[in-house]
């Protein structure tokens, strides 16, 4: 265990600036009390502990997003969330890579697990906020700075009320933003080790803050990587037929492979591949010795992907063949779809109507996007939940995208369903 100095201090970085309020983008409306965050619906002590710490909450939402980290460099985070955690008198530990951490609140046998992803994106912010990024070409653009908020308040919550049903286990986990994930290096240190059920909580733009998407069975894909390297003799284009046309072998790989997979899988399974990246040759006149192909391949399925590598070995050897052109493929794995269970989702749907009212809970589609806490459900059941972030008024700004930004009123509500479903799940 990696031990970090827990005396009492500021927070990393420079101090957040302006007001500490709830507040709703574009809207200018502030909420700062407790009846606005739905209060009476859950255990009174929450009430007032939100109560207490609410601007408390928005500072360190602002704080965290104004000193991102990228993923597994996330040392600065590790130590905040440490100190925060280890004055609340709680006794955090520090993952063996030294970013991350795992922080347990009551006692008893039985356990539920809540995680958090804390790493940020290398992508250079563009909101204009008064505590945007201060590190260059590194953003909070996922949200993971609100998930991370929403944990530690959930944490210290819990770590306030008199008694608890059981052990609530806090996951801060680092690299979620790279394949094939922090979630193996949690799993790896025992992060689920006597654990029951797991449950998360993921920003969705798309929702009004107040409301939580969720979905029984898949709610993302399965996300690989795939890079084709090809090699040819080369030559002049004026005489292809004396060598292997390496670029004409490129084009056919584009629109041939995405082509014939869609024969080869099951097409409820939601296969799809789509190129990013082509690289090959600087003349005009001479066929290039090598070229560079990468792309993604997703899918919706947990079968599917566990058989489409050899699928798609076979598919480039059957299109290249001909031309005489040789290839490396490189398929890496990713990430499993995160495959919802369906009485662990009961259970979140019910925490979240005690919480906040039955108006609270919607359903929703399943995303082609890839999320690694599928590798937790690989071994414990658990339901993974879109928490509305939109305000309600202006344009939807979406993740992964400069602008991207959040109504803070959706701190509070994260806190109130993950603290709910970590009781409900304990209780029953």
């Amino acid at each position: 265990m990696t031990v970090l100095d827990s005396r009492p201090g500021p927070p990393f970085g420079p101090e957040s600036r302006g007001p500490i309020d709830v507040l709703s983008p574009g809207s200018g409306r502030t909420m700062s009390t407790v009846e606005d965050l739905g209060a009476g619906r859950g255990p009174s002590w929450l009430d007032k502990w939100l109560g207490k710490n609410l601007g408390q909450v928005v500072a360190w939402r602002r704080q965290i997003h104004a000193n991102p980290e990228l993923s597994r460099n996330e040392h600065n985070t590790t130590k905040f969330l440490f100190r925060e955690l280890a004055n609340a008198g709680l006794r955090p530990r520090v993952l063996p890579g030294g970013t991350g951490l795992i922080c347990e609140v009551g006692s008893g046998s039985r356990c539920v697990a809540l995680r958090a992803d804390i790493d940020a994106l290398p992508l250079t912010e563009d909101t204009g906020l008064p505590f945007a990024s201060t590190v260059p070409g590194v953003s909070h653009a996922c949200g993971h700075d609100a998930h991370t908020t929403v944990l530690l308040g959930t944490a210290l919550a819990l770590a306030s009320a008199d008694s608890l049903p059981g052990r609530v286990r806090l996951i801060f986990q680092p690299a979620e933003e790279v394949m094939p994930g922090g979630a193996l290096d949690v799993l790896a240190a025992g992060g689920l080790d006597g654990v029951e059920r797991i449950f998360g909580l993921h920003c969705a733009p798309r929702l009004q803050v107040g409301k939580l998407g969720t979905r029984i069975g898949a709610i993302t894909s399965a996300s690989d990587l795939l890079e084709i390297r090809l090699t040819s003799p080369g030559g002049h284009t004026s005489r292809p037929h004396l060598t292997a046309d390496l670029v004409h072998g490129l084009g056919t790989l584009i629109t041939r492979l995405p082509e014939l997979l869609t024969r080869r899988v099951d097409p409820r399974s939601g296969t799809v591949l789509v190129w990013g990246a082509v690289h090959a040759g600087d003349a005009a006149n001479a066929i290039p010795q090598d070229g560079l192909l990468r792309g993604t391949l997703r899918t919706g399925d947990r079968d599917t992907w566990a058989e489409l590598e050899p699928v798609v070995r076979e598919l480039v050897g059957a299109l290249l063949g001909p031309l005489g052109i040789g290839f490396d493929l490189l398929h890496r794995r990713g990430v499993p779809p995160v495959v919802n269970d369906r009485e662990s989702t009961r259970l979140l749907r019910t925490a979240t109507q005690t919480a906040l009212g039955e108006d609270a809970i919607t359903g929703t589609e399943q995303s082609s996007g890839g999320e690694d806490f599928a590798w937790y459900l690989e071994h414990v059941p658990g339901s993974f939940a879109r928490l509305g972030v939109w305000s309600g008024q202006g344009p939807q700004k979406d993740l992964h995208q400069p602008t991207f930004d959040l109504d803070e009123r959706a701190l509070p509500v994260g806190i109130r369903i993950l603290t709910q479903a970590a009781l409900d799940t304990l209780q029953s």
